[in-house]
């Protein structure tokens, strides 16, 4: 067993990245800078300049905003300067109302919210917000996290300044973590000090059945579960993971108020690291002891693969978090550590090059095509195969082959994630 000081430093590290948030992270996070300004000047800003780094901007354009049945920053960061309450962090806009949607939008029609790129900025995750009101200003700045606030100063009174580190957030306390480590905390951590994750069930899988009995984004979900669907793909273990999975994503970034519990700072990824699990955990009868043993073993990979990923870049988030959930659900099936290396090998040299275009409603759709190669990695798994080190980026040790796939993500990436944010600010139904 891991000694107990490691133990803890890796559950607290679950604690600060597996967390509970409303709406697409990167309009909240937005939100959720634009409130804490607010909350500096103590007044409502008659003026809000919004500066942001190119993958916040990609990944705000085109989502719903949770309560607003609009899209889009303008109504995020003036529901945030509103109503938004940054003790909230990823929750910032849970009490939003009609009225305070009505407030947002008259703040938006009186022109007061300018949104542009951050000159000169080289961090993946920026966000600076300056409020003002009158004589006086505001400034709020997150970086490296959704939550991390790095900078605060009403006036020329700096209240906070941690910039220049240049780190993700969730390398400031860092945990060093091999794909060993990760498979050992989840199998021999005392139940009671992770039973905690189970809450990631709970709200997951809230989030999919609410969204089976609405209608929300492009339907992936609760596509299929219709009759037509289920008489082509069968109400099998495998067309109930991709549904489940698909709804709650579906929900989400249609802006339905429904929470879910996020990993890494999205949403979707804690969606795709929880659901195929939770749904084959059921499935297959799986004692809480393997459901809990599996959920954390599916969110820890995924913490883990991002620690050198990066909180964005161009490679979609579900080719990790789908790895994680394919991990959880080759442990179900009876796999060990053997069969979670080549589950992981088997979902890199497939899914490595998806895009990420922006947070929008089809981002279900790439759940869905994530969850259900994980499904067929672990059963490939299972059945002895795994992808070989004599075939593309595969590495015959697993953690190389993982930092091949984040080095290729994080580096080899950019000016794909240049070109895609060109190609969504340039097209002609672009606001």
């Amino acid at each position: 067993m891991l000694p107990e000081k490691k133990r803890k430093q890796i559950i607290d590290l679950i604690n600060r990245e597996v967390v509970p948030a409303m709406g697409c992270t990167e309009p909240i996070a937005v939100s959720l800078c634009a409130a804490r300004a607010a909350e500096l000047l103590a007044q409502c800003p008659d003026k809000i300049d919004v500066f942001l780094s190119a993958n916040i901007l990609k990944n705000a354009m085109g989502v719903g905003i949770p309560g607003t049945g609009m899209i889009g920053l303008p109504i995020a960061i003036a529901l945030g300067a509103i109503i938004g309450k940054s003790q909230y962090e990823l929750e910032v806009l849970k009490d939003v109302t009609p009225q305070a949607v009505s407030l947002g939008k008259e703040m938006i029609d009186a022109g007061i919210i300018n949104i542009q790129l951050k000159d000169g900025c080289t961090e993946k995750l920026y966000i600076e917000v300056v409020a003002t009101s009158g004589n006086e200003t505001a400034t709020a700045i997150i970086c490296g996290g959704h939550t991390n606030f790095v900078f605060l100063a009403k006036g020329a009174e700096v209240l906070l300044d941690k910039r220049g580190g240049g780190k993700e957030e969730s390398c400031e306390e860092s945990v060093e973590l091999t794909m060993q480590t990760v498979w050992e905390f989840a199998m021999e951590t005392p139940l009671d000090e992770i039973r905690f994750i189970l809450e990631s069930r709970r709200l997951n899988k809230d989030a999919a059945e609410q969204s089976f009995a609405g209608e929300y984004g492009h339907q992936v979900g609760r596509t299929l579960h219709r009759a037509r669907e289920r008489a082509i793909m069968g109400y099998s273990p495998f067309s109930r993971i991709i549904s489940y999975t698909s709804a709650a994503c579906d929900a989400r970034m249609a802006g339905a108020p429904i929470p879910v519990m996020s990993n890494s700072g999205s949403g979707n990824q804690g969606i795709a690291a929880t659901l195929p699990v939770v749904v084959y955990a059921e499935e297959m009868f799986a004692s809480e002891e393997q459901t809990i043993r599996a959920l954390i073993l599916s969110h820890l990979t995924v913490i883990y693969i991002k620690q050198s990923l990066g909180r964005l870049s161009a490679l979609c988030g579900c080719v990790v978090a789908a790895t994680g959930s394919g991990c959880g659900m080759c442990y179900l099936m009876g796999g060990g550590y053997d069969q979670i290396v080549a589950t992981t090998k088997n979902m890199i040299a497939n899914l490595t090059g998806m895009i990420c275009d922006g947070a929008k409603p089809s981002c279900s759709m790439k759940l869905s095509s994530g969850v259900s190669t994980a499904l067929i990695s672990a059963m490939m798994a299972m059945e002895g195969q795994c992808v070989s080190s004599v075939e593309g980026i595969i590495d015959d040790d697993i953690d190389q082959t993982i930092r091949n796939l984040t080095h290729i993500g994080r580096d080899g990436m950019n000016e794909t994630d240049s070109l895609i944010l060109d190609i969504m600010t340039h097209k002609s139904s672009c606001v």
